[in-house]
């Protein structure tokens, strides 16, 4: 059984690019069963396990450097970066057999290449880290024009699960007005649509091929593992790499 989607993008030939389901692993409940983080109480040599087991149903060249994520906007270059424990909200290569690894259970993990394949980024996109900057911060590691980047929007929180309070809407309202159509009034608050966010900050930034953004990690149980639905609950990984 395999525990992958894979984007429904058009993927250069040496670009390898998946995403990691809650299903497959051995970690017992709450983080059934395929949890790659090692930050959320579950039982380390079991997210070892797992994390060996992704690597081989992904093929992945190398284990993937595991962030520290912290809702920032720091990005790390892989291209000269050893592989150990650093912090960060983003990465980035043009080596071939390095790893771009972003873990999330509601927040938006965001994939990146170049049309050519010569270059490939990961981007960890909480609200915070989309309202900073982390996906320009991201992008502006490219030495390939933004218009010659795609990028895939990964399984995250869906437009009728995100509630936010009108403190976030102000944070990026302020930043632009554009994304005032990504708030919806709801209950005293607001519906967000992080799929949409995500979308504005990259077309006014000049990337114009953008997928998927059609997950929902709340309402999704059995697929998706959400920080917002369960709390302790594991993580899922979206993992680009050029071969």
């Amino acid at each position: 059984m395999t525990s992958l989607i894979y984007p429904d993008w058009p993927q250069p030939d040496n670009i390898g690019a998946c995403s990691t389901l809650r299903t497959g692993g051995v970690s017992l409940p709450p983080y059934d069963s395929l949890n790659l983080g090692a930050h959320v109480g579950d039982d380390a040599l079991l997210v070892e396990q797992n994390r060996r087991i992704i690597c081989q149903q992904a093929q992945l060249p190398e284990m993937p450097l595991w962030l520290t994520q912290v809702h920032g906007i720091e990005v790390v270059n892989l291209d000269n970066q050893d592989n150990h424990t650093v912090e960060g909200d983003a990465l980035y290569t043009s080596s071939a057999n390095k790893v771009c690894a972003i873990m999330t259970a509601d927040c938006l993990p965001v994939l990146f290449s170049t049309l050519d394949g010569t270059e490939v980024g990961a981007a960890h996109g909480g609200w915070r880290g989309l309202c900073q900057g982390v996906l320009q911060q991201t992008l502006a590691q490219f030495k390939a024009s933004n218009e010659k980047i795609m990028a895939w929007l990964g399984p995250a929180i869906g437009p009728n699960a995100f509630e936010v309070g009108a403190e976030v809407r102000l944070a990026f309202v302020e930043k632009n007005i554009a994304f005032d159509s990504a708030f919806i009034p709801h209950n005293g608050k607001y519906l967000a649509n992080i799929y949409m966010l995500a979308r504005i900050i990259l077309q006014e930034s000049g990337v114009n091929q953008i997928y998927g953004g059609d997950f929902c990690t709340v309402s999704d149980k059995s697929r998706f593992f959400s920080y917002r639905r369960e709390h302790t609950t594991g993580r899922m990984a979206s993992l680009i790499w050029i071969k």
